[in-house]
């Protein structure tokens, strides 16, 4: 058993410029990539936990995010004491679950007012559109202050919540034009992005597209519900610095695959 519990002062590098079987990586990827989560809060009546599955998706830095109603007994909770935790579960439905992945974030979900929260939410999951406007749902963002991820028997690390999240404090005209940079991607190269999917990734031909994009990575899924994370070589900080990326990404995808 390993642990590392030295907080970190400064945020941690992009995943391309990390190891990418790290705790931290590895971590951050199994967020990035989930379409749902558990959800532990504290009952307000009893004090018990309580678990309950939720759809979740991230803001650019990372932060999770999820789509609550008022009248679920999980926000109920929140509302009264906003501790929680969010298990990510990213072990195959094959074998030993015990063997696989998973990271528990724990932090305090709230209400959030983010300008990215419901583009990004509904890029992940546009079902929700026919009920994201109704006046007893909100958006809830997860303050991280520590994860505890387990990789496998053997492989068990706490990190710092810094260890999870993105700086973002150069990247404002990537945010301010994620919207157009996916929607163009989406719309005008759509080769590009199943080369990503099936190439980079490894995944199955589908339609795939991209949800999203941070300094990180991007993001991509297809209708039956497959996600996948593309990380970047450096930081991506501007939409001239995505546009060259993308761009390489495809070089490096009709190559044969390798990004190192």
């Amino acid at each position: 058993m390993t642990s590392d519990n030295t907080a970190a002062a400064a945020p941690s590098a992009p995943e391309g410029q990390q190891n990418q079987s790290s705790p931290a990586m590895l971590a951050r990827t199994l967020v990035r990539r989930a379409r749902k989560a558990y959800l532990g809060s504290v009952d307000k009546t009893t004090g018990h936990p309580h678990v309950s599955l939720v759809t979740v998706a991230t803001e650019p830095d990372g932060s999770p995010l999820l789509l609550i109603s008022r009248l679920a007994v999980h926000t109920q909770n929140l509302m009264a004491d906003a501790r929680c935790s969010l298990l990510f579960d990213g072990t195959d439905i094959k074998g030993d679950p015990l063997a696989g992945g998973r990271v528990t974030l724990i932090g305090s979900a709230r209400p959030t007012i983010s300008a990215t929260a419901k583009r990004r939410f509904l890029a992940r999951h546009p079902e929700a559109e026919g009920y994201a406007g109704f006046a007893d749902f909100s958006f809830y963002a997860l303050a991280v202050e520590r994860a505890h991820y387990i990789g496998g028997f053997g492989r068990i690390v706490t990190l710092p919540g810094t260890d999870l999240l993105t700086d973002m404090t150069a990247a404002q005209s990537l945010v301010e034009g994620e919207a157009d940079i996916v929607a163009h991607m989406n719309e005008d190269h759509r080769d590009a992005i199943q080369l990503y999917a099936t190439v980079l990734a490894q995944r199955p031909a589908a339609d795939w597209s991209m949800t999203g994009i941070d300094p990180d990575g991007l993001d991509l899924a297809e209708p039956s519900g497959l996600t996948e994370r593309i990380p970047f070589a450096e930081a991506v900080l501007s939409p001239g610095d995505a546009r060259r990326e993308l761009v390489r990404l495809v070089g490096v995808a009709r190559g044969g695959g390798s990004q190192s």
